[in-house]
């Protein structure tokens, strides 16, 4: 598990090198661009950083993991050789997990928390990885297509808590696994608030959770502002969630999450 360096919570900053993710899609599909970006992130404060090379946004086009493997291997090198920070892979692939933790990555970071590749899990117990297991429900293409739940924050606790099985009958140690419920993954805007207001519940899986909410789309229908603008909204999720004890935050925007929860933490007296 990652040393929070006795900050009170921990920022995953997002490296997108890909030309089509809703955010930053193309700004660090060079790998020279997203090394520099990725340095910048650690100066700001990153704990982990988190590449990956296909986008997973509703209705985003399969990557096949010889192109995300040549799209992140490099950067994920260099990064290596320049910092001591945590690199996370973001792929629902086994072959470019393994190919990102023999050029430096040391966490896995999957959307579909093994479903996709059923050897994720196997490799995962073998390289001694941590593993960031997210909730979702089919796949990129038609997660968003009339998702449904007879009561979401419980049935998306039952489904981490198959995620985690699966891993644990893998080999994988529960202590290395973080739990992501899926903001925006097979998702209606009210099942993302209901989450959100109720995270407390998805604690009690026993292992720590991540939030990743960073200028989401629900965002922008509670405020109407566009992708660029939605960072004010963003950290209100984060303070919100931070007050109900989740710390590891994965964001786009590392300076401003951090010097928000550090007087934040600081105002409310918290840890």
């Amino acid at each position: 598990m990652i040393s929070l360096n006795s900050k009170p919570f921990a920022l995953m900053g997002i490296i997108n090198v890909t030309p089509d993710s809703f955010y930053d899609g193309g700004r660090y599909s060079c790998a020279d661009s997203a090394v520099r970006h990725g340095l910048e992130l650690i100066e700001q404060g990153a704990d982990i950083l988190d590449i990956g090379g296909a986008s997973s946004r509703p209705g985003a086009a399969v990557v096949d993991p010889q192109e995300e493997i040549r799209r992140v291997v490099p950067v994920i090198k260099k990064l290596a050789r320049q910092s001591n920070t945590p690199i996370s892979i973001d792929t629902t692939w086994a072959a470019t997990a393994k190919a990102a933790i023999e050029s430096g990555a040391s966490w896995i970071n999957d959307i579909s928390a093994g479903r996709f590749d059923s050897q994720i899990p196997t490799l995962a117990a073998q390289c001694g990885c941590t593993v960031v297991l997210m909730h979702s429900r089919k796949n990129p293409q038609t997660m968003q297509d009339n998702p449904q739940y007879n009561d979401v924050v419980r049935d998306v606790k039952s489904e981490l808590m198959e995620s985690v099985e699966r891993f644990t009958a893998a080999g994988v140690q529960k202590e290395r696994m973080i739990l992501d419920p899926g903001i925006g993954f097979a998702k209606t805007f009210n099942h993302n608030i209901t989450l959100l207001q109720q995270l407390e519940r998805l604690k009690e899986l026993g292992c720590p959770l991540m939030l990743a909410t960073s200028r989401k789309s629900f965002i922008g229908t509670i405020t109407g502002s566009p992708t660029h603008q939605r960072l004010a909204g963003s950290l209100a999720t984060v303070a919100s969630a931070f007050l109900k004890g989740i710390s590891i935050f994965r964001v786009h925007d590392v300076k401003e999450t951090a010097d928000f929860l550090r007087v934040f933490a600081a105002v409310e007296q918290l840890p």
